[in-house]
């Protein structure tokens, strides 16, 4: 240093310090799961809880009865104790997963039997038939089914696994 001043280095003693290791913590199955969620896994059962925002769900409920190219709920390995289903459209995409590959899931495996169906254009016809009108109310329909159909969401679904289905709680964001 080109001042006055030197430069003090203080050994540290850790001596008295136990050091956590994988053979410390094997003992304990609260940090055992921890380390394995912080590592996944190819196994879908090590889901416990499966988040998916709301507004996805109810746009693949809806893009599924309007068109042709089927939209799923897709959770992507690996498997955590906590994950996350996203929109997804189906079809023509090369994978670039090989095992596992992701699940899909199907929209409706969230909304419990009871939900309202959504609303078919010759259900909004008016009489005396008029385009303007039969546009507004069928505008209308749907717009209140997209707010009814928030209330009928199931609280665990079923992941499909080699074992048979596995069930999870099911999460709903915004």
């Amino acid at each position: 240093m080109s001042n006055d001043r030197e430069r003090r280095v203080v050994p540290l003693d850790l001596s008295g310090v136990q050091r956590r290791t994988a053979a410390h913590v094997g003992d304990d199955p609260r940090t055992r799961r921890r380390l394995n969620d912080a590592r996944g896994s190819s196994d879908p059962t090590a889901v416990r809880s499966l988040a998916v925002t709301t507004d996805d769900l109810v746009t693949a409920l809806e893009a599924n009865r309007r068109g042709d190219d089927p939209v799923v709920l897709r959770v992507t390995p690996p498997f955590y104790g906590r994950m996350r289903a996203r929109i997804h459209r189906t079809g023509g995409e090369a994978s670039d997963y090989a095992d596992p590959e992701p699940i899909h899931l199907d929209p409706r495996v969230f909304v419990a039997d009871d939900a309202p169906a959504y609303p078919e254009v010759d259900e909004t016809r008016p009489e005396p038939y008029e385009v303007e009108a039969h546009h507004e109310r069928h505008t209308e329909a749907v717009r209140a089914w997209r707010s009814a159909v928030r209330e009928h969401l199931r609280e665990t679904v079923a992941l499909p696994t080699d074992a048979g289905p596995h069930e999870v709680d099911a999460k709903y964001l915004g």
